[in-house]
């Protein structure tokens, strides 16, 4: 009978129950339950086993670079990040009210590596998230106009509820990337929320789009009600180089 139901579980893919059934079938710790005790414990069973795959499935789909953690953020108070500003963003409420982040800094002082976290977070809160390259979406989308995608892949970043463009601003925005960007704000204005990363100070990001109507269209839709953490300090992949170093 024990054979048949866990058959039963594994075929309607409830894999938290089959695994957890399994178990106490195996350690001989049913009689240990009454019967409402192992019915709650089969569905917590099930459940966290379906929050954690669709976690992973958020974390795999969001296609970030590598993984990150909040937790290993170094609050060094020459990085100027404000612990309880960063555990604040935690909590995704700036994705729920459709705000924006601006994370700024030289080379290699953890701009991406805090965009990452708070993608990781997201995920974990249930919310759609995606990772870009800024300058390899913009190549991405000028093959996408030549071939007729364009429509379709401005579409699956639109579906995202929060959208990483890491490196913003290494290159000056051609016309044809400047109108991109300008569809991709437009289309999340109230209604998704975007990180942006950059070695360029905000107030360069005017020089970095040109053509000052476009300009300002786009950084009043940005900067209107974002949280902004400008970085400083000095760069740390070159203090951890130095930390294995003398380890």
């Amino acid at each position: 009978m024990n054979e048949v139901t866990l058959t039963r579980m594994k075929n309607m893919k409830m894999y938290g129950m089959h695994s957890a059934f399994k178990t106490a079938v195996e350690t001989g710790k049913m009689d240990d339950y009454g019967l409402d005790e192992f019915v709650s414990m089969l569905i917590d069973a099930e459940w966290d086993d379906k929050t954690n795959r669709r976690i992973e499935r958020a974390i795999k789909n969001a296609r970030f670079h590598y993984k990150a953690s909040l937790e290993d953020v170094i609050f060094d108070e020459s990085r100027n990040i404000e612990r309880n500003k960063l555990l604040r963003l935690a909590e995704c409420t700036y994705i729920t009210n459709n705000q924006n982040v601006l994370i700024t800094g030289s080379t290699g002082t953890g701009k991406s590596y805090i965009a990452t976290a708070l993608g990781y977070q997201a995920c974990i809160q249930g919310f759609r998230a995606n990772y870009y390259n800024t300058t390899k979406l913009f190549s991405k989308l000028k093959i996408a106009k030549a071939d007729g995608s364009y429509l379709k892949e401005l579409l699956k970043i639109q579906h995202q509820q929060l959208i990483i463009l890491d490196d913003f601003g290494l290159q000056t925005l051609d016309s044809q990337n400047r109108i991109a960007l300008l569809e991709i704000i437009e289309d999340r204005n109230n209604r998704g929320s975007i990180i942006i990363t950059s070695q360029i100070p905000v107030q360069g990001w005017y020089d970095i789009i040109g053509e000052k109507t476009i300009a300002d269209a786009i950084l009043d839709r940005l900067i209107h009600q974002a949280h902004r953490i400008e970085l400083a300090g000095e760069s740390m992949r070159r203090k951890r180089k130095m930390i294995n170093q003398e380890n």
